[in-house]
């Protein structure tokens, strides 16, 4: 259920508030102060009117002079305060927001990036952040002024003369009518464009990102189409929202000159008399409007702001699928302040125990009653059709995901008894779709073990065969690589990615698909550096290339979430079942390709 906000959502923003209490409470008084200068230069003019004017008097002009001097030199200390404290507090709390949602990201489970784009995410923390920070700096300080303001002249109105300013002040409850009228569909309208704008950052990202697929299948004119599509609603919504913003401003200029004309109307009696008084009530009358008028950006801004309060603090409430308890988070921490001192070393026996599971944004089962010993030090490799729940046994491994029911045991006890990071941290992983950091190659190794030796660097390349390869970079390990490794080929990054695992020296070593990107010669080096690398750890291997697997110590073959056969690659190709007809298609078709060229 949706958590209701008061406040426009800032009662949500609170904690994060808390911190800048003081520079907030300089930033309120700084302001009003500001607010009472102006509201004294009316007064200062009237006074200027009535007696140096009307009177034909100057001789109290030099002490008017230094007064009037001293108020304006004297505005200019409130008003540089004010920018700075506006100006420290926005990007303060840019910065914490964007940290806390950026950290709290790094806690969220992967079905959360299944379900939300990239560009859905990168509008969430930086785009909603920077209008929250405006609205807790400059829009707080410009309420406070105008706020002051328009009580400030109302108490001078009231007392000089209090029939005229009543008349004056009476026009005012129509902003609250206006506000009540306009604010719900400001509200949706705000709301449905920063959606779209979300839309429009993810075809973006994808316009970007998937450049090369977009090239390839020739889907240009679609890619734009759909991009067009979206800017044209976003287009149409902003028009639809500055109508009713602009409908708001003409009324409120409306009721500003009916302010005006019942000063002109009722004022002609006072000017015959007190010119100043008169002048004083034609400036605070068009003054008032001001702050009125100041509304209608304000009302739009606050409601637009709410819609990101309410998107930013969604994410920061999102709680992820699979969390440690708290008994597990004070013995063993959590990703950022761990507590490596209670750790228990790893050995490596895995266990899957009666373990069903199905995916968090689905119903169908992947796994049912799935059973499985991995002892440490064996080679298990699991082939199978797509779709069969290959890599799902690595993700709960991994812990990735937790069973939907069952266990999964690591060195004999349940891997939710111990935090997720000790777990990690004895895992080494390569996918099938590798991803590098900007950066170098060094950098990108050194994400396995930062304390990696030279000495240690040149063996884990040279294990993947990835040695010539860095050596035909011109910066060798010093070679940027591009955002997302994109200025190497996936093969090369798959390389890296290899070496980067085995820097880690894990206990368990999880390789999905990870020669599917390699050529053949590569792939051939690379199985027997495995043969190396696997002893003294458990390693799961989840082919497509059934050759690469031939010499594992067992090989399941599972179809639809089950273990369908189980045994050596010579046991099931004499027992003529799935393996056996997966290995023979797959050899059928290498054969061809040999054939044909």
């Amino acid at each position: 259920m949706k958590k209701r906000t008061r406040f426009f959502g800032l009662d949500r923003l609170l904690p994060y508030l808390r911190g800048y209490r003081r520079l907030l409470v300089i930033l309120l008084v700084t302001s009003a102060a500001s607010s009472a200068v102006d509201i004294g230069v009316p007064l200062f003019q009237r006074y200027a009117l009535n007696h140096f004017i009307q009177l034909g008097t100057l001789d109290s002009l030099p002490v008017y002079l230094v007064l009037y001097l001293a108020l304006i030199l004297g505005s200019a200390v409130p008003n540089y305060i004010c920018g700075y404290c506006g100006m420290k507090i926005e990007m303060g709390i840019d910065r914490d927001l964007r940290n806390a949602a950026f950290s709290h990201l790094q806690t969220l489970s992967f079905s959360y990036y299944n379900r939300n784009s990239v560009g859905y995410i990168h509008s969430r923390v930086m785009s909603d952040t920077s209008r929250i920070g405006e609205l807790c700096s400059w829009t707080l300080l410009n309420g406070v002024w105008q706020a002051c303001y328009l009580l400030g002249a109302m108490t001078v109105m009231l007392l000089i003369d209090v029939r005229l300013a009543l008349l004056v002040i009476a026009i005012l409850p129509l902003t609250v009518l206006l506000f009540s009228l306009f604010q719900q569909r400001l509200a949706l309208a705000n709301r449905q464009i920063r959606e779209i704008n979300s839309r429009i950052t993810g075809n973006f990202n994808e316009g970007i990102m998937g450049a090369r697929t977009i090239k390839s299948l020739v889907i240009e004119k679609k890619m734009e189409r759909d991009f067009v599509a979206d800017t044209e609603a976003m287009r149409r919504k902003s028009v639809s929202a500055a109508r009713y913003r602009g409908l708001f401003s003409s009324t409120m200029h409306f009721a500003s000159s009916l302010a005006i004309a019942v000063v002109l109307w009722k004022g002609g009696a006072i000017a015959k008399e007190q010119i100043g008084t008169f002048s004083l009530f034609m400036s605070y009358a068009q003054g008032m409007m001001e702050p009125v008028r100041w509304v209608v950006d304000a009302v739009g801004g606050l409601v637009a702001t709410q819609v990101n309060i309410e998107r930013l603090c969604d994410l920061l409430e999102t709680k992820a699928d699979v969390v440690d308890g708290p008994e597990v988070l004070a013995r063993y921490g959590d990703s950022f302040e761990p507590r490596r001192e209670n750790w228990e070393p790893i050995h490596g026996d895995v266990v899957f125990e009666d373990v069903s599971f199905h995916y968090p944004d689905g119903e169908e089962m992947v796994l049912e009653h799935f059973n499985l010993e991995i002892p440490f030090g064996s080679n298990v490799a699991i082939v199978g059709e797509t779709g069969a729940g290959k890599s799902t046994l690595a993700n709960l491994i991994c812990r990735f995901y937790e069973p939907t029911q069952g266990r999964v045991l690591i060195d004999g006890r349940d891997a939710r008894e111990r935090s997720q990071l000790w777990l990690h941290a004895a895992i080494g992983c390569v996918l099938q779709t590798p991803h590098l950091f900007s950066g170098t190659v060094r950098e990108n190794l050194l994400y396995g073990n930062p304390g990696a030796t030279e000495e240690e660097i040149d063996r884990a390349l040279s294990l993947v065969s990835a040695k010539e390869l860095v050596q035909r970079l011109e910066k060798g390990l010093d070679t940027d690589v591009g955002e997302g490794g994109d200025l190497l080929s996936t093969g090369e990054k798959q390389l890296i990615s290899f070496a980067r695992a085995i820097l880690s020296n894990p206990r368990i070593l999880i390789l999905d698909e990870a020669t599917a990107s390699v050529d053949t010669l590569t792939e051939q080096k690379i199985q027997a550096a495995i043969s190396v690398i696997i002893r003294g750890r458990t390693s799961i291997v989840i082919a497509h290339r059934l050759s690469t697997v031939r010499d594992a110590d067992l090989i399941l073959h599972v179809e639809n979430g089950r273990i369908t056969e189980r045994g050596t690659h010579e046991e099931l190709m004499i027992a003529r079942g799935g393996y056996w007809r997966l290995y023979t298609r797959q050899y059928e078709d290498q054969e061809t390709l040999e054939v044909l060229g």
